[in-house]
């Protein structure tokens, strides 16, 4: 929908660069309009997603085993469920404008947000278990290779650290400008020290053994790139390089009058990246964490009941059921993780840009506050597991 070729085959719906009633506007050319198309268009494809996904989210409320009907709908009925997707989304590029794309916007925002949490949750838990296997590892084999991957890959982590923040300062800050990039770069990284000084603390090292640098390298790389997210949101020339305007003339230049926006910009691709490592690790894996699971309403297996409900037995052409008895995952909160991956691609493919009064795609601060809230939310909650063993020492965080 944002190539330039589909482009040109939008402007034949109703919706396409008009305002008022049939009185079409005539725009700086395609600058305008053509990202303004693309962008509506991928509002449109997100919004059938969504509310497909959503659909099934409801429907599949409390089925607890595939004896219930509703899971035949769940595993099966492929060729309709298509038909009602395709259905959905034809239908969505139909919908009279008006403020749809306002209003989407916000909404793409909240769903936008607590994916970024559930980012942040799995990638907490990817470093917690990634540490934990490493250390077993070393300790069965008592080879000291293991340790030295441990040691080599947080040396990474914290060098690629270091230089985002050098090339945070150098691309998206100037002299006596850009105040706020200069505040959230600073204290995301003072943050990032705090909570790798609390992960070696002796007392938190006694109540968690596995707690260690390479979990707070993680978390202080991805702080780094949702910062860096953030910052290429900001609706200020003279601080983010990625607001380009396009004139006549061939000269390209930065200004608050119009931008031309382009979704294949670094920190979309690399958020499209995550975003479906992310999707991946919602729809196959299972946490090794009792407090995950319980979380993303997954259940928690032993290797071997893992193996055995993962393992297809074809008898007579025919898969065998193993959830007869209980589902290995909520059906309804999977559909609303994908809901919510539904509305984040969406505004990555839009780099967070909407519609303004002007019909040009406009950056706004609410992007900015967005990511850098999650960025704060992620530290709080890593914080947390490692605090968490000592405030509620009666619980058991193991």
């Amino acid at each position: 929908m944002l190539s330039p070729g589909v482009e040109s085959q939008l402007h034949k719906l109703p919706w396409v660069c008009e305002k008022g009633a049939g009185s079409s506007i005539i725009l700086q050319g395609h600058i305008d309009c053509g990202s303004l198309l693309g962008h509506r268009a991928a509002y449109r494809m997100c919004f059938a997603m969504a509310a497909f996904f959503f659909i099934f989210c409801l429907l599949m409320i409390c089925v607890r085993s595939s004896r219930d009907p509703r899971a035949a709908i769940q595993n099966g009925f492929w060729f309709f469920k298509f038909l009602v997707f395709v259905g959905i989304t034809v239908g969505a590029f139909y919908i009279p404008d008006g403020s749809f794309s306002n209003v989407w916007f916000y909404f793409g925002v909240v769903g936008s947000f607590l994916f970024l949490l559930i980012q942040l949750v799995l990638v907490i838990d990817f470093a917690h278990s990634w540490n934990q296997r490493w250390l077993s590892k070393a300790e069965e084999c008592d080879s000291r290779a293991w340790y030295a991957g441990l040691f080599f890959f947080t040396i990474l982590f914290y060098a690629l650290s270091i230089t985002a923040v050098v090339l945070l300062f150098i691309y998206y800050t100037q002299p006596g400008a850009c105040y706020e990039g200069k505040v959230f770069i600073s204290l995301n990284l003072t943050l990032c020290v705090c909570i790798s000084i609390v992960a070696v603390l002796p007392k938190v090292q006694d109540a968690q053994p596995n707690s260690g640098l390479l979990q707070a390298s993680v978390i202080t790389l991805y702080t780094m790139f949702v910062t860096w997210l953030a910052l290429s949101n900001v609706p200020d020339q003279k601080c983010n390089p990625h607001l380009l305007t396009h004139f006549g003339n061939g000269t390209i230049l930065a200004g608050p009058e119009g931008y031309e926006t382009q979704w294949w910009d670094a920190p979309s691709i690399v958020g499209l990246i995550v975003f479906i490592l992310c999707t991946f690790f919602i729809s196959l894996r299972s946490s090794d964490h009792r407090q995950v699971n319980t979380l993303m309403q997954t259940e928690e297996c032993s290797p071997v009941q893992e193996a055995t409900q993962q393992q297809v037995v074809i008898s007579e052409g025919r898969a065998i059921d193993n959830e007869q008895d209980s589902v290995t995952y909520s059906y309804s909160f999977f559909h609303f993780c994908l809901v919510l991956a539904s509305l984040h691609v969406m505004m990555t493919l839009t780099n967070w840009y909407r519609p303004g009064e002007t019909l040009k795609m406009i950056s706004t601060w609410t992007a900015v506050w967005v990511k850098i809230c999650a960025s704060w939310a992620g530290l709080l909650l890593y914080l947390w597991t490692l605090v968490a063993p000592l405030l509620l020492p009666n619980r058991d965080f193991s």
